[in-house]
């Protein structure tokens, strides 16, 4: 009698279906509620060794829903300046924040991403009833939820995390490439590539860079003078 291969008269498995997100979901709990201007707040830049911290604060109209929105590390640089445009059109409103090298140093990088999402809302050129955070709490006087995860979950946090993202890129690709060449801020946008640690080697710790994230390879720079 022929050997069968194990499994082989066994049904397929089913394909997971994949499941829908509704990322209007916790903004339609707060309509519900009464709160009509709702402001998602997110930050980038939280894990680099350059530059600001940036945070947004973005309170879109009740009820719209713009598709393609989502975290914007998921996202490609042509989708996010896409979407930028679109929510920078859309927007009822939006504030962003930004909290230097030098203030990350003295108060932490926690510390100093609650600040700039506090000075988001507050940039805010309209009245804000509540508040969606991403993962954080925002020393302000409103009502607030944080969204572990809220950037994939909420359209107005992702939206701030797009408007994020693409001001601080933008920033790395022009200004700070522009005032501190030869580190490749444009390309590594801060964080610790190996191409960006070899700069430092080579051209030193610059003003711009967080010398609290930094202090090994400023003993290995000033080993290497």
């Amino acid at each position: 009698m022929p050997k069968t291969k194990k499994g082989a008269d066994s049904p397929p498995k089913p394909k997971k279906e994949k499941v829908e997100i509704d990322r209007l979901a916790l903004e339609k709990e707060l309509w519900a509620e009464g709160y009509e201007r709702i402001a998602g707040v997110d930050e980038v830049g939280r894990g680099c060794m350059f530059g600001d911290v940036v945070a947004a604060a973005v309170i879109l109209p009740t009820g719209l829903k713009i598709e393609g929105i989502d975290d914007s590390k998921k996202l490609s640089e042509k989708k996010r300046d896409e979407l930028y445009d679109i929510i920078t059109e859309e927007a009822v409103a939006i504030g962003i924040g930004r909290v230097d090298a030098e203030t990350i140093d003295r108060i932490n990088i926690k510390q100093a991403s609650r600040l700039a999402m506090k000075m988001a809302v507050e940039a805010l050129n309209a009245e804000v009833q509540a508040l969606l955070v991403d993962a954080e709490t925002i020393q302000v006087d409103l009502p607030q939820r944080a969204i572990i995860k809220g950037d994939s979950l909420s359209q107005s946090i992702g939206a701030a995390s797009i408007i994020a993202k693409v001001t601080r890129d933008r920033l790395c690709a022009g200004e700070w490439e522009r005032d501190y060449p030869g580190y490749g801020i444009a390309v590594h946008k801060g964080y610790g590539t190996a191409a960006h640690r070899e700069r430092i080697l080579e051209l030193g710790i610059s003003s711009l860079h967080r010398q609290s994230f930094l202090v090994k390879m400023k003993a290995e720079y000033e080993q290497l003078r």
